[in-house]
């Protein structure tokens, strides 16, 4: 663990103020949950909390399923990085932070697709009213995504979507 070289004190009622710097370079957004963490040295640590890393296993048995289904690559992100993939990326890899574009559909949530030489399908996984990650399809090089595919996108999004609520 590095040292930020940062001292904050501790108010009255028990609060820290965390350094902007810190914040963008965590992508701590204001109003999102932070996990505390206290090591046995006596360390506290401030992880940003993400509800669909707690479902890595099931989001990546569903990308499995979902490509299988598809052919298409699948890929389930949080707010910030790419927690399950199925089917081959030049574009993403496993753990790797989220582009613009996907950044744009947690902005707009609602289901978008990009065409280009490949179609992407970004739909956005929305529980308890704030957007979670996304399930993205992308289709193999020459070929499209049709309607019933992005509905397989949305309906993936809205499934991870309850599981978090429940």
């Amino acid at each position: 663990m590095k040292a930020a070289g940062i001292v904050r004190r501790i108010d009255d009622l028990g609060r820290i103020v965390i350094p902007k710097e810190v914040r963008n370079n965590l992508r701590l957004r204001e109003g999102e949950p932070v996990e505390i963490f206290v090591d046995r040295q006596g360390e506290v640590i401030l992880k940003k909390y993400s509800p669909i890393e707690q479902l890595r296993q099931f989001s990546q048995e569903y990308a499995d399923v979902l490509h299988a289904t598809t052919k298409h690559t699948v890929i389930i992100t949080d707010r910030d990085f790419v927690i399950a993939m199925a089917g081959t990326s030049k574009e993403y890899s496993l753990g790797d932070p989220i582009k613009a574009d996907v950044e744009d559909v947690t902005t707009n949530r609602r289901t978008t697709t990009v065409a280009d030489n490949k179609t992407k399908v970004i739909a956005p996984i929305i529980a308890q009213g704030d957007v979670m990650g996304t399930v993205i399809l992308i289709s193999q090089e020459g070929t499209t995504v049709n309607e019933t595919e992005i509905k397989l996108a949305d309906t993936a999004a809205r499934f991870l979507a309850k599981n978090i609520e429940e």
